[in-house]
């Protein structure tokens, strides 16, 4: 029986990070079980090429792409996928990819990689804190910036997060929801998303990881020197713990302070390795006694962790957020509450101190990882949701007021009546193969 094809759809980003490197593993993932996987990108670097009135109309566009909706109704009628999975569309791809694939009548499921559907920021982080104040008002959101600092970039991501909740798009253009743990799935739900469409499905390891070896030279931090990861909080905490050699690997918007900090801590043993390459970052976590993640924020899932189970490296992570559903405490690293300073010294500490134990640990992390976390019991959840989204009626008909105000007016077009079953129309705009890639 032939696997179904899949469109994947997905705004990349100037830096890319750990949730470009998950698209592009779930991609790698399907096209070895047999799939044709066609992708549709669209990548932040063409901003830079917009003209200065097509700047202007980002707001706009931002809420409703006309180019992305057209180009995908026709790549869609070409390339007759099966189903539509989308990542990111912030801000170039606009939740009009959706009303694209009704009205071509391929059901959607939708990846969460961050908390935008329930807060503009997008991670519940705010001033260096967590945060939960707006409650879901669009307008307090605005007024205190909590999008990168800028009231202005708020209120463009919340009018597009109004805009669309106004019109029902996240309770009826999308069949699936897939978040990556249950504490980003409990986020969503009470943000307002509909409950019985968001199904939990971790990321995943996607090849077989090194072992590590021996018992581990050094402590290790992996991620993005910003606030959200607590970077500087954990070089001030190095101070009670100085004897612990320290590898911090990645950069960011806090690098020089980060360095600065370390200096004056005076800790010779705090090295920074900048940007690296995956192998070269996997080579490091493998000599590492343990991983370090202090996040700040609510995190969704924690790739950096994962790949550290995956290489035999147990983590030390915070209970707040969905790191601590990857790491079980005692058994294949740390829970610490993350504000708690002795606490999070105290865990450092140990398992540095008794290194057969944190090599213990470390089996355990890989052994969790294979069973519960490897690219087979992945595609089997995938599968699962693509199957469910296919076997389910349409979730738009023409009684949508988007699609009655956009589809009759392409060309003439007459929207069918049943999306699902009808023959594609003719005679559709050509589409640029800039902006797609088949297998």
């Amino acid at each position: 029986m032939a696997k179904p094809g899949v469109l994947v759809i997905h705004n990349r980003y100037l830096d890319p990070g750990g949730e470009d490197s998950v698209v592009n593993a779930e991609i790698a993932l399907l096209r070895s079980k047999g799939h044709r996987v066609l992708q549709y990108a669209r990548h932040n670097r063409e901003i830079a090429r917009f003209s200065g009135a097509r700047k202007a109309l980002l707001p706009l566009t931002t809420t409703w792409d006309p180019e992305s909706y057209y180009e995908l109704r026709s790549l869609i009628r070409q390339e007759r996928a099966a189903i539509a999975h989308c990542h990111n569309l912030l801000p170039l791809l606009s939740p009009a990819v959706y009303y694209a694939c009704a009205a071509e009548g391929i059901p959607v499921v939708q990846t969460v990689h961050n908390y935008r559907l329930a807060c503009p920021g997008g991670n519940f982080f705010h001033q260096g804190e967590p945060c939960d104040a707006c409650n879901g008002s669009l307008l307090k959101a605005t007024l205190r910036g909590c999008y990168r600092d800028s009231r202005l970039q708020t209120g463009v991501v919340s009018l597009m997060l109004g805009a669309h909740r106004s019109l029902g798009t996240w309770q009826t253009m999308v069949n699936a929801y897939i978040a990556p743990s249950e504490f980003c799935r409990s986020a969503l739900v009470q943000g307002g998303l509909p409950a019985g469409r968001i199904v939990v499905k971790p990321h995943f390891a996607s090849e077989i990881y090194p072992r590590k070896i021996g018992l581990g030279e050094f402590a290790i931090f992996v991620g993005r020197l910003c606030q959200e990861k607590g970077i500087l909080q954990l070089l001030d905490l190095w101070r009670e713990v100085s004897h612990i050699p320290l590898l911090v690997v990645g950069s960011g918007p806090l690098e020089d302070s980060a360095r600065q900090l370390a200096r004056d801590t005076q800790a010779a043993n705090i090295t920074f390795a900048g940007q690296l390459s995956s192998d070269k970052t996997l080579r490091h976590i493998r000599n590492a006694r343990f991983l370090v993640a202090p996040s700040r924020c609510y995190e969704t899932f924690g790739m950096a962790v994962l790949e550290s189970m995956a290489c035999g490296v147990p983590a030390i992570v915070p209970r707040s957020g969905a790191l601590h559903e990857l790491v079980s405490d005692g058994r294949t690293g740390f829970h610490v509450d993350a504000d708690d300073r002795e606490q999070f010294a105290s865990a450092l500490r140990r398992a540095w101190a008794h290194p057969l134990e944190t090599r213990e640990m470390g089996r355990a992390a890989r052994h969790r990882c294979m069973e519960h976390y490897s690219a087979d019991s992945n595609y089997i959840r995938l599968s699962a949701i693509y199957d469910a989204a296919l076997s389910t009626p349409p979730l738009a008909n023409a009684s949508n007021p988007v699609l009655r105000q956009f589809s009759p007016k392409w060309r003439g077009e007459t929207l069918p009546a049943s999306p699902a079953t009808a023959p594609p129309p003719a005679a559709l705009p050509a589409i640029s193969t800039a902006n797609f890639s088949p297998d």
